[in-house]
Protein backbone atom coordinates (compact mmCIF):
# COMPACT_ATOMS: atom_id res chain seq x y z
CA UNK A 1 0.00 0.00 0.00
CA UNK A 2 1.54 3.52 -0.83
CA UNK A 3 1.55 6.60 1.55
CA UNK A 4 -1.45 7.97 -0.60
CA UNK A 5 -3.77 4.99 -0.23
CA UNK A 6 -2.72 4.52 3.58
CA UNK A 7 -3.59 7.97 4.38
CA UNK A 8 -7.27 7.56 3.34
CA UNK A 9 -7.52 4.18 5.34
CA UNK A 10 -6.35 6.40 8.25
CA UNK A 11 -9.88 7.98 7.27
CA UNK A 12 -11.59 4.09 7.96
CA UNK A 13 -9.90 2.75 10.79
CA UNK A 14 -7.65 4.41 13.37
CA UNK A 15 -4.53 6.22 12.28
CA UNK A 16 -2.36 4.35 14.80
CA UNK A 17 -2.94 0.93 13.27
CA UNK A 18 -2.72 1.49 9.97
CA UNK A 19 0.50 3.17 10.92
CA UNK A 20 1.68 0.02 12.28
CA UNK A 21 0.15 -2.07 9.83
CA UNK A 22 2.30 -0.36 7.38
CA UNK A 23 5.40 -0.76 9.24
CA UNK A 24 4.67 -4.72 9.32
CA UNK A 25 4.35 -4.31 5.60
CA UNK A 26 7.74 -2.02 5.39
CA UNK A 27 9.63 -5.21 7.20
CA UNK A 28 8.57 -7.66 4.20
CA UNK A 29 9.41 -4.57 1.82
CA UNK A 30 13.11 -4.03 3.21
CA UNK A 31 13.88 -7.96 2.32
CA UNK A 32 12.94 -7.55 -0.79
CA UNK A 33 15.01 -4.28 -1.30
CA UNK A 34 17.81 -6.23 0.05
CA UNK A 35 17.56 -8.83 -2.97
CA UNK A 36 16.69 -6.59 -5.60
CA UNK A 37 20.39 -4.42 -4.17
CA UNK A 38 22.71 -7.14 -3.83
CA UNK A 39 21.15 -10.12 -5.58
CA UNK A 40 22.36 -12.48 -3.53
CA UNK A 41 20.61 -15.55 -1.06
CA UNK A 42 19.56 -14.14 2.16
CA UNK A 43 21.05 -15.26 5.74
CA UNK A 44 18.07 -16.37 7.42
CA UNK A 45 15.33 -18.02 5.51
CA UNK A 46 11.98 -15.73 4.57
CA UNK A 47 8.63 -16.80 5.92
CA UNK A 48 6.18 -17.97 3.36
CA UNK A 49 3.96 -14.76 3.48
CA UNK A 50 7.04 -12.33 2.33
CA UNK A 51 8.07 -15.01 -0.61
CA UNK A 52 4.45 -14.85 -1.28
CA UNK A 53 4.12 -11.31 -1.62
CA UNK A 54 7.06 -11.31 -3.46
CA UNK A 55 6.00 -13.36 -6.04
CA UNK A 56 2.79 -11.52 -6.15
CA UNK A 57 4.25 -7.96 -6.73
CA UNK A 58 6.37 -10.25 -9.63
CA UNK A 59 3.58 -11.05 -11.14
CA UNK A 60 1.37 -8.03 -11.58
CA UNK A 61 4.16 -6.74 -13.48
CA UNK A 62 3.22 -9.09 -16.54
CA UNK A 63 1.20 -8.24 -19.29
CA UNK A 64 -1.10 -11.16 -19.09
CA UNK A 65 -1.53 -9.45 -15.30
CA UNK A 66 -2.77 -5.85 -16.05
CA UNK A 67 -6.08 -5.29 -16.00
CA UNK A 68 -7.77 -4.25 -18.78
CA UNK A 69 -5.19 -6.03 -21.21
CA UNK A 70 -5.87 -6.60 -24.39
CA UNK A 71 -3.63 -9.45 -26.03
CA UNK A 72 -4.23 -9.85 -29.73
CA UNK A 73 -0.81 -11.99 -30.40
CA UNK A 74 -0.48 -15.69 -30.24
CA UNK A 75 0.87 -16.37 -27.14
CA UNK A 76 -0.60 -13.51 -24.46
CA UNK A 77 -0.43 -15.96 -21.44
CA UNK A 78 -3.70 -17.03 -21.18
CA UNK A 79 -4.16 -20.19 -19.16
CA UNK A 80 -7.67 -22.36 -19.07
CA UNK A 81 -7.52 -23.61 -15.72
CA UNK A 82 -7.18 -21.44 -12.90
CA UNK A 83 -5.52 -24.08 -11.16
CA UNK A 84 -2.99 -24.00 -13.04
CA UNK A 85 -1.97 -20.54 -12.66
CA UNK A 86 -2.27 -20.33 -9.43
CA UNK A 87 0.41 -23.35 -9.28
CA UNK A 88 2.45 -21.18 -11.06
CA UNK A 89 1.88 -18.00 -9.05
CA UNK A 90 0.39 -16.50 -12.08
CA UNK A 91 3.56 -16.15 -13.67
CA UNK A 92 2.61 -18.01 -16.99
CA UNK A 93 5.24 -16.22 -19.67
CA UNK A 94 8.22 -18.31 -19.27
CA UNK A 95 11.98 -16.60 -19.36
CA UNK A 96 13.83 -15.40 -22.24
CA UNK A 97 12.75 -14.99 -25.89
CA UNK A 98 13.16 -16.67 -28.80
CA UNK A 99 17.35 -15.49 -29.41
CA UNK A 100 18.42 -15.92 -26.21
CA UNK A 101 16.75 -17.73 -22.16
CA UNK A 102 18.79 -14.96 -20.50
CA UNK A 103 16.54 -11.93 -22.47
CA UNK A 104 14.31 -9.58 -20.91
CA UNK A 105 10.54 -10.05 -22.56
CA UNK A 106 8.80 -6.98 -22.76
CA UNK A 107 5.62 -8.18 -22.32
CA UNK A 108 7.07 -9.94 -19.28
CA UNK A 109 9.29 -7.46 -16.43
CA UNK A 110 8.29 -9.60 -13.42
CA UNK A 111 9.07 -13.11 -15.19
CA UNK A 112 12.45 -11.75 -16.47
CA UNK A 113 13.49 -10.08 -12.83
CA UNK A 114 13.07 -13.44 -11.68
CA UNK A 115 14.53 -14.80 -13.76
CA UNK A 116 17.55 -12.22 -13.35
CA UNK A 117 17.40 -12.86 -9.73
CA UNK A 118 17.41 -16.50 -9.41
CA UNK A 119 20.54 -16.91 -11.54
CA UNK A 120 22.22 -14.38 -9.06
CA UNK A 121 21.27 -16.41 -6.06
CA UNK A 122 22.19 -19.71 -7.42
CA UNK A 123 26.04 -18.10 -8.20
CA UNK A 124 26.38 -16.67 -4.68
CA UNK A 125 25.52 -20.64 -3.69
CA UNK A 126 27.47 -22.13 -5.98
CA UNK A 127 30.39 -19.53 -4.40
CA UNK A 128 29.14 -20.41 -0.85
CA UNK A 129 29.16 -24.32 -1.61
CA UNK A 130 33.36 -24.01 -2.51
CA UNK A 131 33.71 -21.84 -5.79
CA UNK A 132 34.38 -19.02 -5.31
CA UNK A 133 36.05 -17.76 -8.46
CA UNK A 134 33.09 -18.77 -10.47
CA UNK A 135 31.72 -15.50 -13.03
CA UNK A 136 28.17 -16.37 -14.03
CA UNK A 137 25.47 -19.26 -14.35
CA UNK A 138 21.79 -19.62 -15.42
CA UNK A 139 19.03 -22.00 -14.71
CA UNK A 140 18.01 -23.72 -17.44
CA UNK A 141 15.02 -26.24 -17.39
CA UNK A 142 16.21 -29.20 -18.89
CA UNK A 143 17.83 -32.05 -16.88
CA UNK A 144 21.88 -32.68 -16.49
CA UNK A 145 22.21 -34.67 -19.57
CA UNK A 146 20.59 -32.16 -22.11
CA UNK A 147 22.14 -29.25 -20.31
CA UNK A 148 25.33 -31.06 -21.06
CA UNK A 149 24.15 -31.51 -24.63
CA UNK A 150 23.79 -27.90 -24.80
CA UNK A 151 27.13 -27.20 -23.84
CA UNK A 152 28.19 -29.46 -26.65
CA UNK A 153 26.61 -28.08 -29.19
CA UNK A 154 27.59 -24.52 -28.06
CA UNK A 155 31.59 -25.93 -28.23
CA UNK A 156 30.29 -27.14 -31.62
CA UNK A 157 30.94 -23.44 -33.64
CA UNK A 158 34.07 -23.26 -31.56
CA UNK A 159 35.77 -26.23 -33.13
CA UNK A 160 33.83 -27.23 -36.53
CA UNK A 161 36.24 -30.03 -36.94
CA UNK A 162 36.11 -31.71 -33.73
CA UNK A 163 34.30 -35.15 -33.93
CA UNK A 164 35.48 -36.49 -30.69
CA UNK A 165 35.03 -36.37 -26.47
CA UNK A 166 37.33 -37.65 -24.26
CA UNK A 167 35.39 -39.55 -21.04
CA UNK A 168 36.19 -41.05 -18.46
CA UNK A 169 33.98 -44.26 -17.96
CA UNK A 170 30.99 -43.32 -15.26
CA UNK A 171 28.06 -46.33 -16.13
CA UNK A 172 25.25 -44.02 -16.08
CA UNK A 173 23.33 -43.29 -19.42
CA UNK A 174 22.38 -40.15 -19.43
CA UNK A 175 25.92 -38.68 -19.74
CA UNK A 176 27.29 -40.70 -22.32
CA UNK A 177 23.68 -40.14 -24.80
CA UNK A 178 24.28 -36.23 -23.70
CA UNK A 179 27.54 -36.81 -26.25
CA UNK A 180 25.77 -38.93 -29.00
CA UNK A 181 22.61 -36.63 -28.87
CA UNK A 182 25.27 -33.77 -29.26
CA UNK A 183 26.28 -35.87 -32.54
CA UNK A 184 29.78 -36.63 -31.23
CA UNK A 185 31.74 -39.61 -31.06
CA UNK A 186 32.43 -40.53 -26.97
CA UNK A 187 35.69 -41.70 -26.59
CA UNK A 188 35.41 -44.05 -23.99
CA UNK A 189 38.49 -44.25 -21.17
CA UNK A 190 38.55 -47.41 -18.96
CA UNK A 191 38.78 -47.04 -14.83
CA UNK A 192 42.35 -47.85 -13.26
CA UNK A 193 41.39 -50.38 -10.36
CA UNK A 194 43.43 -48.07 -7.47
CA UNK A 195 42.52 -50.84 -4.17
CA UNK A 196 38.39 -51.03 -4.64
CA UNK A 197 39.02 -47.60 -6.19
CA UNK A 198 38.05 -46.78 -10.14
CA UNK A 199 39.94 -43.76 -10.74
CA UNK A 200 40.66 -41.95 -14.23
CA UNK A 201 43.20 -42.80 -16.21
CA UNK A 202 45.45 -40.05 -16.61
CA UNK A 203 47.85 -41.67 -19.33
CA UNK A 204 45.04 -43.15 -21.39
CA UNK A 205 43.58 -39.80 -21.36
CA UNK A 206 46.58 -38.12 -22.82
CA UNK A 207 47.96 -40.92 -25.08
CA UNK A 208 44.09 -40.81 -27.02
CA UNK A 209 44.72 -37.13 -27.39
CA UNK A 210 48.02 -37.62 -28.93
CA UNK A 211 46.69 -40.48 -31.18
CA UNK A 212 43.33 -38.05 -32.42
CA UNK A 213 44.82 -35.25 -32.55
CA UNK A 214 43.81 -32.24 -30.44
CA UNK A 215 41.85 -29.91 -33.37
CA UNK A 216 39.86 -33.11 -33.64
CA UNK A 217 38.11 -33.36 -29.87
CA UNK A 218 35.40 -31.18 -28.85
CA UNK A 219 36.46 -31.78 -24.97
CA UNK A 220 37.09 -33.77 -21.97
CA UNK A 221 33.83 -34.97 -20.63
CA UNK A 222 34.98 -35.10 -16.82
CA UNK A 223 32.59 -35.87 -13.92
CA UNK A 224 32.70 -35.10 -9.90
CA UNK A 225 29.77 -37.03 -8.56
CA UNK A 226 29.24 -40.54 -9.21
CA UNK A 227 28.46 -44.56 -7.65
CA UNK A 228 31.22 -45.58 -5.45
CA UNK A 229 33.30 -47.68 -6.32
CA UNK A 230 33.48 -44.78 -8.77
CA UNK A 231 35.31 -41.91 -7.53
CA UNK A 232 35.79 -38.20 -8.43
CA UNK A 233 37.73 -37.39 -11.63
CA UNK A 234 41.42 -36.34 -11.07
CA UNK A 235 39.90 -32.63 -12.21
CA UNK A 236 42.85 -30.87 -11.15
CA UNK A 237 45.28 -32.96 -13.34
CA UNK A 238 42.43 -33.47 -16.41
CA UNK A 239 42.34 -29.37 -16.54
CA UNK A 240 46.16 -29.68 -16.49
CA UNK A 241 46.12 -31.76 -19.45
CA UNK A 242 43.30 -29.41 -20.69
CA UNK A 243 45.61 -26.23 -20.97
CA UNK A 244 48.54 -27.92 -22.27
CA UNK A 245 46.59 -29.14 -24.91
CA UNK A 246 44.19 -26.12 -25.57
CA UNK A 247 41.17 -28.39 -25.67
CA UNK A 248 37.70 -27.35 -23.61
CA UNK A 249 36.35 -29.09 -20.63
CA UNK A 250 33.23 -29.85 -19.28
CA UNK A 251 32.26 -31.16 -15.94
CA UNK A 252 29.55 -33.17 -15.13
CA UNK A 253 28.88 -31.99 -11.03
CA UNK A 254 25.07 -33.85 -11.30
CA UNK A 255 25.14 -33.95 -7.50
CA UNK A 256 28.40 -32.27 -6.50
CA UNK A 257 27.12 -29.00 -5.10
CA UNK A 258 25.82 -30.57 -1.83
CA UNK A 259 30.05 -31.59 -1.84
CA UNK A 260 32.74 -29.32 -0.34
CA UNK A 261 35.28 -32.06 -1.75
CA UNK A 262 33.72 -31.77 -5.73
CA UNK A 263 33.00 -28.35 -5.27
CA UNK A 264 37.16 -27.60 -4.14
CA UNK A 265 37.82 -30.18 -7.54
CA UNK A 266 36.62 -28.12 -9.81
CA UNK A 267 37.94 -24.84 -7.91
CA UNK A 268 41.18 -26.12 -8.09
CA UNK A 269 41.04 -27.69 -12.00
CA UNK A 270 39.95 -23.81 -12.72
CA UNK A 271 42.67 -22.56 -10.98
CA UNK A 272 45.39 -24.68 -12.10
CA UNK A 273 43.90 -25.61 -15.65
CA UNK A 274 41.07 -25.32 -17.47
CA UNK A 275 37.25 -26.01 -17.13
CA UNK A 276 35.00 -24.20 -19.51
CA UNK A 277 31.83 -25.36 -17.95
CA UNK A 278 30.58 -27.59 -15.10
CA UNK A 279 26.91 -28.21 -14.75
CA UNK A 280 24.82 -29.66 -11.90
CA UNK A 281 21.30 -30.32 -11.31
CA UNK A 282 18.25 -29.18 -9.26
CA UNK A 283 16.86 -31.34 -7.95
CA UNK A 284 19.78 -33.55 -6.93
CA UNK A 285 21.38 -30.56 -5.00
CA UNK A 286 18.38 -28.45 -3.50
CA UNK A 287 15.63 -30.45 -3.51
CA UNK A 288 12.63 -29.35 -5.50
CA UNK A 289 11.11 -31.21 -8.64
CA UNK A 290 13.01 -33.00 -11.72
CA UNK A 291 13.39 -30.80 -14.56
CA UNK A 292 15.85 -28.37 -14.27
CA UNK A 293 19.56 -27.92 -13.79
CA UNK A 294 22.46 -25.13 -13.39
CA UNK A 295 25.35 -24.17 -15.97
CA UNK A 296 28.13 -22.43 -14.75
CA UNK A 297 31.50 -21.39 -15.76
CA UNK A 298 34.54 -19.13 -15.27
CA UNK A 299 34.33 -17.29 -18.43
CA UNK A 300 30.90 -15.26 -18.59
CA UNK A 301 31.11 -14.65 -22.69
CA UNK A 302 31.43 -18.09 -22.56
CA UNK A 303 28.44 -19.13 -20.50
CA UNK A 304 26.22 -16.29 -22.21
CA UNK A 305 26.55 -18.44 -25.52
CA UNK A 306 25.89 -21.43 -24.18
CA UNK A 307 22.44 -19.58 -22.85
CA UNK A 308 22.02 -18.09 -26.64
CA UNK A 309 22.62 -21.85 -27.96
CA UNK A 310 18.98 -22.93 -26.03
CA UNK A 311 16.15 -22.06 -29.03
CA UNK A 312 13.16 -19.87 -28.14
CA UNK A 313 11.44 -19.26 -24.52
CA UNK A 314 11.84 -21.67 -21.78
CA UNK A 315 9.94 -22.40 -19.31
CA UNK A 316 10.19 -20.67 -15.32
CA UNK A 317 9.12 -23.86 -13.18
CA UNK A 318 12.64 -24.86 -11.91
CA UNK A 319 13.52 -21.29 -12.08
CA UNK A 320 10.69 -20.58 -9.51
CA UNK A 321 11.43 -23.40 -7.82
CA UNK A 322 14.92 -23.07 -6.72
CA UNK A 323 14.32 -19.16 -5.88
CA UNK A 324 11.88 -20.07 -3.07
CA UNK A 325 13.52 -22.78 -2.00
CA UNK A 326 16.70 -20.86 -1.61
CA UNK A 327 14.37 -18.10 -0.18
CA UNK A 328 12.90 -20.03 2.63
CA UNK A 329 16.24 -21.83 3.57
CA UNK A 330 18.43 -18.69 3.35
CA UNK A 331 22.67 -19.69 3.45
CA UNK A 332 22.26 -20.71 7.44
CA UNK A 333 19.39 -23.19 6.42
CA UNK A 334 21.48 -24.22 2.91
CA UNK A 335 24.63 -24.75 5.17
CA UNK A 336 22.60 -26.42 7.74
CA UNK A 337 21.51 -28.91 5.51
CA UNK A 338 25.24 -29.53 3.96
CA UNK A 339 26.58 -29.95 7.48
CA UNK A 340 23.57 -32.79 8.25
CA UNK A 341 24.65 -34.44 4.90
CA UNK A 342 28.25 -34.53 5.45
CA UNK A 343 27.49 -35.94 9.06
CA UNK A 344 24.87 -38.56 7.98
CA UNK A 345 27.87 -39.80 5.72
CA UNK A 346 30.10 -41.14 8.62
CA UNK A 347 27.05 -42.32 10.31
CA UNK A 348 25.98 -44.48 7.07
CA UNK A 349 29.93 -45.39 6.60
CA UNK A 350 30.44 -46.74 10.14
CA UNK A 351 26.68 -47.94 10.31
CA UNK A 352 26.92 -49.95 7.07
CA UNK A 353 31.14 -51.40 7.82
CA UNK A 354 29.57 -53.05 10.91
CA UNK A 355 26.59 -54.78 8.65
CA UNK A 356 29.05 -55.79 6.45
CA UNK A 357 31.50 -57.23 9.46
CA UNK A 358 28.42 -59.01 10.43
CA UNK A 359 27.66 -60.35 6.96
CA UNK A 360 31.07 -61.79 6.46
CA UNK A 361 31.30 -58.66 3.84
CA UNK A 362 33.11 -55.31 3.52
CA UNK A 363 32.49 -51.61 3.24
CA UNK A 364 34.89 -51.16 0.06
CA UNK A 365 37.20 -48.71 0.90
CA UNK A 366 36.57 -45.41 -1.23
CA UNK A 367 37.99 -42.63 0.65
CA UNK A 368 37.72 -39.82 -2.80
CA UNK A 369 33.76 -40.23 -2.97
CA UNK A 370 32.44 -37.89 -0.48
CA UNK A 371 28.63 -39.08 -1.07
CA UNK A 372 28.06 -42.53 -2.15
CA UNK A 373 29.08 -45.75 -0.10
CA UNK A 374 29.69 -49.30 -1.74
CA UNK A 375 29.82 -52.71 0.19
CA UNK A 376 30.41 -55.98 -1.15
CA UNK A 377 28.06 -58.72 -2.00
CA UNK A 378 30.98 -61.69 -3.00
CA UNK A 379 29.11 -64.09 -0.25
CA UNK A 380 25.93 -63.54 -1.60
CA UNK A 381 27.05 -63.71 -4.95
CA UNK A 382 28.50 -67.34 -4.45
CA UNK A 383 24.99 -68.16 -2.94
CA UNK A 384 23.54 -68.48 -6.65
CA UNK A 385 23.70 -66.92 -9.88
CA UNK A 386 20.67 -64.42 -9.30
CA UNK A 387 20.85 -63.67 -5.58
CA UNK A 388 22.28 -60.51 -6.52
CA UNK A 389 19.59 -59.13 -8.18
CA UNK A 390 16.83 -60.58 -5.79
CA UNK A 391 18.18 -58.43 -3.37
CA UNK A 392 17.63 -55.43 -5.11
CA UNK A 393 14.03 -56.52 -5.88
CA UNK A 394 13.64 -57.61 -2.35
CA UNK A 395 14.81 -53.89 -1.22
CA UNK A 396 12.18 -52.30 -3.82
CA UNK A 397 9.27 -54.34 -2.65
CA UNK A 398 10.48 -53.32 0.79
CA UNK A 399 10.26 -49.53 0.08
CA UNK A 400 13.86 -48.87 0.02
CA UNK A 401 14.77 -46.62 -2.93
CA UNK A 402 18.02 -45.61 -4.41
CA UNK A 403 20.23 -48.81 -3.29
CA UNK A 404 21.76 -50.11 -6.39
CA UNK A 405 22.97 -53.76 -6.40
CA UNK A 406 25.23 -54.37 -8.85
CA UNK A 407 26.16 -57.97 -9.85
CA UNK A 408 29.43 -59.05 -11.68
CA UNK A 409 29.39 -59.19 -15.58
CA UNK A 410 26.26 -57.02 -16.80
CA UNK A 411 26.46 -56.20 -20.16
CA UNK A 412 24.73 -53.47 -21.49
CA UNK A 413 24.55 -52.09 -25.05
CA UNK A 414 23.76 -48.10 -25.37
CA UNK A 415 23.14 -46.29 -28.05
CA UNK A 416 25.42 -49.37 -30.51
CA UNK A 417 28.40 -48.86 -27.75
CA UNK A 418 28.83 -52.12 -25.58
CA UNK A 419 29.23 -51.64 -21.99
CA UNK A 420 30.89 -54.84 -20.33
CA UNK A 421 30.43 -54.98 -16.70
CA UNK A 422 27.62 -52.11 -16.77
CA UNK A 423 27.21 -50.09 -13.69
CA UNK A 424 30.42 -51.23 -11.96
CA UNK A 425 32.31 -48.79 -14.24
CA UNK A 426 34.45 -51.36 -15.17
CA UNK A 427 34.99 -54.58 -17.31
CA UNK A 428 35.70 -56.98 -14.52
CA UNK A 429 35.39 -54.99 -11.25
CA UNK A 430 36.26 -57.95 -8.88
CA UNK A 431 32.89 -57.98 -6.59
CA UNK A 432 29.29 -57.80 -7.05
CA UNK A 433 28.05 -54.98 -4.17
CA UNK A 434 25.26 -52.61 -3.07
CA UNK A 435 25.32 -49.16 -3.48
CA UNK A 436 23.93 -46.53 -0.59
CA UNK A 437 24.48 -42.65 -0.72
CA UNK A 438 24.07 -39.79 1.85
CA UNK A 439 22.50 -36.85 -0.21
CA UNK A 440 21.52 -33.86 0.80
CA UNK A 441 18.09 -34.17 3.16
CA UNK A 442 18.64 -37.39 4.10
CA UNK A 443 17.48 -38.02 7.98
CA UNK A 444 19.23 -40.53 10.39
CA UNK A 445 15.59 -42.39 10.07
CA UNK A 446 16.39 -43.01 6.72
CA UNK A 447 19.58 -44.73 7.59
CA UNK A 448 18.16 -46.76 10.02
CA UNK A 449 15.71 -48.02 8.19
CA UNK A 450 17.85 -48.95 5.54
CA UNK A 451 20.17 -51.04 7.00
CA UNK A 452 17.81 -52.79 9.09
CA UNK A 453 16.03 -53.86 6.09
CA UNK A 454 19.06 -54.38 4.15
CA UNK A 455 20.25 -57.25 7.07
CA UNK A 456 16.82 -58.94 7.54
CA UNK A 457 16.94 -59.48 3.76
CA UNK A 458 20.50 -60.90 4.00
CA UNK A 459 19.90 -62.87 7.02
CA UNK A 460 17.08 -64.44 4.89
CA UNK A 461 19.15 -65.39 2.10
CA UNK A 462 21.85 -66.65 4.71
CA UNK A 463 18.74 -68.97 6.23
CA UNK A 464 17.60 -69.90 2.53
CA UNK A 465 21.47 -71.31 1.86
CA UNK A 466 21.40 -72.98 4.95
CA UNK A 467 18.39 -74.95 4.45
CA UNK A 468 19.17 -75.38 0.98
CA UNK A 469 22.79 -77.13 2.05
CA UNK A 470 21.17 -79.42 4.65
CA UNK A 471 18.78 -80.43 2.01
CA UNK A 472 21.18 -81.30 -0.41
CA UNK A 473 23.37 -82.90 2.58
CA UNK A 474 20.52 -84.94 3.52
CA UNK A 475 19.84 -86.15 -0.11
CA UNK A 476 24.12 -87.24 -0.70
CA UNK A 477 23.31 -88.75 2.46
CA UNK A 478 20.41 -91.09 1.53
CA UNK A 479 22.15 -91.50 -2.17
CA UNK A 480 25.31 -92.57 -0.01
CA UNK A 481 23.21 -95.29 2.00
CA UNK A 482 20.86 -96.71 -1.14
CA UNK A 483 24.60 -97.42 -2.98
CA UNK A 484 25.92 -99.54 0.25
CA UNK A 485 22.82 -100.93 0.14
CA UNK A 486 22.96 -101.84 -3.22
Amino acid sequence: MNAENQSRSERLVTAAYVRQGAQGRRAHELRLRALLEQGKCPEDGWDESTIELFLHELAIMDSNNFLGNCGVGEREGRVASGLVARRHYRLIHGIGRSGDISAVQPKAAGSSLLNKLTNSVVLDIIKLAGVQTVTSCFVVPMATGMSLTLCFLTLRHKRPKAKYIIWPRIDQKSCFKSMITAGFEPVVIENALEGDELRTDLKEVEAKIKALGAENILCVHSTTSCFAPRVPDRLEELAVICANYDIPHIVNNAYGVQSSKCMHLIQQGARVGRIDAFVQSLDKNFMVPVGGAIIAGFNEPFIQEISKMYPGRASASPSLDVLITLLSLGTSGYKKLLKERKEMFSYLSSELKKLADNHNERLLDTPHNPISLAMSLKTLDETSDVAVTQLGSMLFTRQVSGARVVPCGSVQTVNNYTFKGFMSHANDYPCAYINAASAIGIKKQDVDVFLKRLDKCLKTFRKEAKQEKSINEISDANAATEELED
